[in-house]
């Protein structure tokens, strides 16, 4: 049994204000079909960013429950664009709701002592909860300065 450490539950509240940053972002943006890189637009990128916190949320949902978590398996450029892909016919609002029916996944298991690693894809080495929260801050993190850039020059 693990203990949840100051440094998870600061890391919740950065992820918190990472995905709140993010949303206001997204609610006040001029063209969600801006290209920010090569093939993806705001769009893609936001779906791109809930995909992969789908996934994050599954796996600690299921670790709290005692379910084997099934992470995802595959190339990740493959899976990248499959994440994309499968949310093109759905409005910027309807990804902004998935995410955040994740994130409120998240926050409801994140701080369960019962999780002490996290699976991030099959082929891949399990992370603890620390690290993994700070990967996924600096992944939205990431993509969202590039939005901005684009968004904003």
């Amino acid at each position: 049994m693990s203990v949840v450490t100051e440094e998870r539950r600061l890391l919740l509240e950065r992820l918190n204000d990472v995905i709140e940053h993010l949303l206001n972002i997204y609610k006040n943006i001029p063209d969600p079909d801006i290209m920010v890189y090569e093939v993806w637009t705001a769009k893609d990128v936001l779906s791109h960013l809930t995909f992969w916190h789908e996934s994050f949320a599954r796996n600690v949902s299921d670790l709290s429950m005692d379910i084997k978590p099934t992470p995802l398996k595959g190339k990740l450029s493959d899976l990248n664009q499959a994440g994309v892909d499968a949310m093109k016919s759905y409005s910027v609002g309807a990804v902004m709701e998935r995410l955040e029916t994740s994130q409120r996944t998240i926050q409801d298991n994140i701080l369960n002592p019962k999780i002490v690693l996290i699976p991030y894809k099959k082929g891949s080495r399990d992370y603890t909860s620390e690290e993994h929260l700070e990967i996924v801050i600096d992944h939205i993190t990431q993509h969202l300065r590039d939005v901005v850039k684009v968004c904003h020059s």
